[in-house]
């Protein structure tokens, strides 16, 4: 039992001192991967769509 309680106070301890990115800094980044994700998407919608055509023409 004293590990575990030793865990929980050592975790505590441990997040007081992580610099956490303010709201801000969160809002940016996620805008950067929503963009990237969906220009990832559609890279790869366009792929599969011309290589979907280029089988369909070849058989």
């Amino acid at each position: 039992m004293k590990k575990i309680v030793q865990f929980f106070r050592e975790s505590y301890a441990e997040l007081k001192r992580v610099v956490w990115p303010s709201r801000d800094e969160v809002t940016s980044s996620t805008k950067v991967v929503l963009i990237s994700v969906m220009i990832f998407a559609a890279v790869l919608g366009m792929l599969d769509f011309i290589l979907l055509a280029a089988i369909d023409v070849i058989f």
